[in-house]
């Protein structure tokens, strides 16, 4: 049977989804999209595939998936239909039909996220399932020396969870940035890379936040990187801060506004 390939962008709140991937007993993003187009076929199960895996409270504003569809639908229409069917939780931003040799998984050259902490002394319940709350002193100069330690090509096996299974640690990490939302009140970090280990991102928040109020030295993600153990490094911090902003398919695009460029840089599965 013929098919036509889609190419979707779509972000969802993670809140309530067990995370991305389907599982057999919970809710996840993607079963509800498949279930969203077994409707649409009056019937015929269709498998997406993500740009990666996201886990239960983690939010995305940018994620990609594909799947190839039995008739051609005018990108309108799927758009609107997959909308239709899906909770408010999901929202299809973009539809692109695409060449069957487009895969949303292995043809990534990099990602990027984000990770939102609170730093009021209060708590806000409007924001305790989208930040991270921290109501400690902040040391932005240690902060930002240890942000640019974890620039470059580095085995990133300290910020990596133990159960991963991953044999090769190494990933290059093209950004590591802050900025403060003084109005807000918020430390908004950014990380782009060639590819993230499981967990990564949020070990990284663990470990920065107890550099940035005084528990551990500025210099310490330089140690942390060099013994390769991630018992030495801080906790893998809360899920809902995070958020999956771009998926990168061109090399260049993933490597913008960087000191650097690797044009052998390989691809690597991304979580």
């Amino acid at each position: 049977m013929e098919t036509t390939r889609y190419k979707i962008i779509i972000q969802y709140d993670g809140t309530n989804f067990s995370g991305f991937q389907i599982q057999p007993h919970d809710r996840t993003v993607q079963g509800d999209i498949e279930k969203a187009l077994k409707i649409m076929t009056k019937g015929i199960e269709i498998k997406i595939q993500g740009s990666g895996r996201t886990d239960s409270g983690v939010h995305a504003l940018g994620q990609v998936i594909h799947f190839d569809y039995p008739i051609r639908m005018p990108i309108a229409n799927m758009k609107r239909a997959l909308n239709s069917l899906t909770t408010d939780e999901i929202e299809v931003c973009d539809v692109a039909i695409v060449s069957e040799d487009f895969h949303a998984r292995y043809l990534t050259t990099g990602k990027k996220y984000q990770y939102r902490v609170d730093t009021n002394k209060d708590t806000n319940p409007f924001k305790r399932l989208y930040t991270k709350h921290h109501q400690y002193p902040i040391n932005m100069e240690a902060l930002q020396q240890a942000l640019k330690d974890i620039e470059g090509t580095h085995d990133f096996t300290s910020f990596c969870a133990s159960n991963s299974g991953r044999e090769d640690k190494v990933r290059t990490v093209y950004e590591a940035s802050v900025v403060q939302d003084a109005a807000n009140g918020e430390l908004i970090f950014t990380f782009r890379g060639n590819g993230f280990l499981y967990n990564m991102v949020r070990i990284f928040i663990g470990t920065l936040l107890q550099i940035a109020n005084g528990r551990r030295p500025a210099d310490d993600m330089k140690r942390l990187l060099e013994v390769k153990d991630r018992n030495q490094a801080g906790p893998t911090a809360a899920p809902q801060g995070l958020y999956l902003v771009e998926v990168y398919y061109d090399l260049e695009e993933a490597t913008k506004g960087t000191a650097f460029y690797m044009p052998e840089t390989k691809r690597m599965e991304v979580n």
